[in-house]
């Protein structure tokens, strides 16, 4: 027995000096040598189908380096909260604050007023310590703007906004994005539209006579009729009083949106430079 046990053990030692195993791990052929066989362990066919990954195949880097992720868009600037007083009747518009001279001037008096506020919608610095504001302006087409140096005007916060919904025929003001107040108002008939867009409060009119075609007050907005031209004021929209309840929801205007005089009252304390978005 004992010899039988030696000559065992003589030929496995012997056998261990001379085996080449050849293995496969993850698809890569290893060769290793004096490599001991240990009963009881499952060696996987390299033609399994699904080999089982060795520790060190888990931890291995990449042969390839995944494709950089594409870099987020920067987002869009908000526009600017404020509106502006021209600091003189006549001030220079550019079309691009780069350009080599201004493409017009534009005459800012408001008969009765003074210099009327215009809204603020983008800004850039000038590379040298100056700025350079972009103001939407109160003529035709709709959308009209122009740079200005932010020296020949002074910079007001503005803190109130109105909101005028065409689907639901609805006024609704804001005041430090918190809703004040909310109408039922009448807006244009479909053959005369109410133009849509982002427009402001260019001048305000009182009116003698609470019966009249504009109610008790009207606030005249820097957009314009998309149809009409020769109606007064060259065909500007308004937001003015009505006194008739019957208005209220309807599309019955030439384009402007009537308000009840009763709801109209709380809107006389309205900035010259607020606001105005309408939407469908």
């Amino acid at each position: 027995m004992g010899d039988r046990g030696f000559g065992a053990h003589d030929r496995l030692v012997r056998a261990r000096r001379r085996l080449t195993i050849i293995i496969c791990i993850m698809g890569v052929v290893v060769r290793r040598a004096s490599i001991v066989v240990v009963a009881g362990i499952l060696l996987l066919s390299c033609s399994s189908p699904e080999p089982r990954p060795s520790p060190s195949a888990a931890v291995q880097q990449p042969t390839s380096e995944p494709p950089p992720a594409s870099p987020k868009p920067e987002p869009e600037p908000e526009p600017a909260a404020w509106a502006v007083v021209p600091l003189k009747r006549y001030i220079a518009m550019w079309n691009k604050p780069t350009d080599p001279k201004p493409a017009f001037v534009f005459d800012s008096l408001l008969p009765g007023v003074g210099f009327g506020r215009m809204l603020v919608t983008a800004e850039r610095g000038d590379g040298s310590g100056g700025r350079w504001l972009k103001l939407e302006l109160p003529i035709r087409p709709n959308g009209a703007d122009g740079w200005v140096r932010d020296d020949e005007v002074q910079v007001v916060p503005r803190h109130d906004e109105l909101v005028i919904d065409l689907s639901n025929r609805t006024l609704t003001h804001l005041r430090e994005e918190k809703v004040v107040d909310r109408f039922r108002v009448g807006v244009g008939q479909p053959q005369y539209p109410t133009a849509i867009g982002t427009f402001y409060v260019w001048q305000k009119v009182n009116f003698d006579q609470w019966y009249g075609p504009y109610g008790i007050y009207a606030l005249g907005l820097s957009g314009f009729s998309p149809v009409l031209s020769d109606w007064p004021g060259g065909g500007r929209m308004a937001i003015h009083g009505t006194s008739d309840p019957s208005d209220r929801g309807q599309q019955v205007s030439h384009g402007c949106i009537r308000v009840y005089n009763t709801d109209m009252k709380t809107l006389r304390t309205l900035p010259l430079g607020t606001p105005v978005i309408i939407r469908r």
